[in-house]
């Protein structure tokens, strides 16, 4: 599990990028017991891995980091507002 650290969260150019192949995946909010909400996103195997539907990976995100994410997000992919139609 893994929680995102935006304060160490920088662009990273790389000489080869490829596309991941589609995995099922699921998410949750939950508020832990000092009162933090959090929101987690997991993905599974794929259906012709080792442990198909086994949880591989699991990202959380605080309030704080959530934020900072959608700011990437929105300059990264030029997402300036989302319709009703996306």
């Amino acid at each position: 599990m893994a929680l995102i650290n935006t304060e160490n969260l920088k662009r990273k150019e790389k000489s080869r990028n490829n596309v991941h192949a589609e995995v099922d995946a699921t998410y949750t909010s939950f508020i832990d017991e000092n009162g933090v909400e959090y929101f987690q996103i997991d993905t599974y195997s794929s259906s012709d891995g080792k442990t198909p539907g086994k949880i591989s990976q699991s990202i959380q995100l605080d309030r704080n980091s959530a934020i900072a994410l959608m700011k990437l997000l929105k300059k990264e992919l030029n997402i300036m507002k989302i319709s009703k139609t996306d």
